[in-house]
Order: C-alpha cells, then sequence, then structure tokens
C-alpha cells in the first residue's frame, strides 16, 4: 500500500515564477553576533507563527547511539545558550545525562525560516530552574509531580488518578519544584540560519564559535 498521492508535488517552473513576482527581494542574511540575529528573527516569528514559536526540535542520541528527537519548547535564552526544561528521568533527560550534547532545529513555516544549532548542553542552576517553575501555572505544576514521563502509562485513569493524589497532597499550599525537575542549557558551537529563496536555491549562513568569538561562512545551498 502507498500513499504517494499525499505527498505535495515539487513546484513547477511557474510556481518559482510566481512566487519571485509576489515576493518583494529581501537583502541577504547578515549579523555580527548569533544571539542577536536568533532574537531578530524569534520576534519576527512571534509575530507570524499560528503557535508556539518557541517551538524547537531537540535531537539526542540513545545509549546505542541511535539518535531521537523530539519537540520542545524553548525557555531561556542569552549569550551562554538555548534554555529548556523537562523531567530528568524521561529518556531525554537520561540520554543528555549520558551524553550531553545535542541540536535543535527550529522551523518557522510563515516566514520559510529555520535556525539549527549544535553544541554541548549543561544543566541550568536550581535557582534558574526554580524562577522558572514558580511561572507554571500550578495545575502544570502538580503535573510536573505525577507524570512519570516516558515511563509506560497503564491507562489514562492512572494518570488522573495519580494528578488527583498530588493535587490533594498539596491542598492550597506551595507547589515546589520536584528535585527531578530541571533545565538543560545548550551551549552551541555552531548557529546556521537558512531562509527560503526561489527555485531552492535557498540561503545559509552558520556562525562557528572559537577561542576568540564567532566566524561565519556562507554555504551552498
Amino acid at each position: 500500500m502507498t500513499h504517494a498521492s499525499l505527498i505535495p508535488p515539487s513546484p513547477a517552473e511557474d510556481d518559482y515564477l510566481d512566487a519571485v513576482a509576489t515576493s518583494p527581494p529581501q537583502p541577504q542574511i547578515e549579523g555580527e553576533d548569533p544571539f542577536v540575529l536568533f532574537a531578530e528573527w524569534l520576534e519576527a516569528a512571534q509575530a507570524k507563527e499560528v503557535n508556539d514559536p518557541n517551538a524547537m526540535c531537540l535531537a539526542t542520541v540513545d545509549a546505542e547511539g541511535l539518535p531521537d528527537a523530539r519537540m520542545v519548547l524553548l525557555k531561556g535564552l542569552d549569550e551562554r545558550g538555548f534554555v529548556f526544561y523537562t523531567n530528568r528521568l524521561s529518556a531525554k533527560g537520561r540520554e543528555l545525562d549520558a551524553h550531553p550534547k545535542a541540536a535543535l532545529s527550529f522551523h518557522w513555516k510563515s516566514l520559510r525560516r529555520a535556525v539549527r544549532v549544535r553544541g554541548e548542553v549543561e544543566t541550568t542552576t536550581d535557582a534558574e530552574a526554580d524562577a522558572y517553575f514558580a511561572t507554571r501555572a500550578r495545575s502544570a505544576r502538580i503535573g510536573a509531580w505525577a507524570s512519570k514521563q516516558s515511563q509506560p502509562l497503564e491507562e489514562r485513569l492512572a494518570l488522573e488518578k495519580r494528578i488527583a493524589a498530588e493535587g490533594a497532597r498539596f491542598g492550597l499550599g506551595a507547589v515546589p519544584r520536584p528535585p527531578h525537575w530541571i533545565g538543560y542549557r545548550v551551549l552551541p558551537h555552531s548557529i546556521e540560519f537558512w531562509r527560503d529563496r526561489p527555485f531552492r536555491l535557498h540561503e545559509r549562513l552558520v556562525f562557528a564559535r572559537t577561542a576568540t568569538g564567532w566566524t561565519q561562512a556562507r554555504l551552498y545551498p
């Protein structure tokens, strides 16, 4: 059985010509600091994307070296790197603890732009994790205690029972951060910016971190 008919065909010559005719010309990607450029692109995505402009694909490797990928949300950004939070006992947490390297991929379909990040990974401080956890909705904080993330779930009712039990345990009191709920920071050694161009002649600008700063190079599409 084939589902090839569900896959959109490649654009025809006229499709590319129409796109060129209706889209204003854009200057090439420029910037000296990749974090500043990323922040500008993220701000543009916040104005255009339907939901979750901070969504990113996180890629890790398991004990056998098999790649693993899933969508997570960017929750912190500064000159050190890209931060997200998760359950340390989850599959991604265990993989990152064993192999603290990762890749990130952002794709903003509405802008026809993408960013790729590769680098080492470190955990955030407890203070950083505490501060972010405190901003979450109370139900989400209780859920962090209730969910045995990535573990087999017998049935949906089992999760609902755990949520109810944790809710009753905390009552109207404060819900502290679980010790297994932490932050990870990807410290990039490379950040690549990609932008769609007609005829698949896309634009790529990659920044590489050195001991003295960032270098940059343009790549063939």
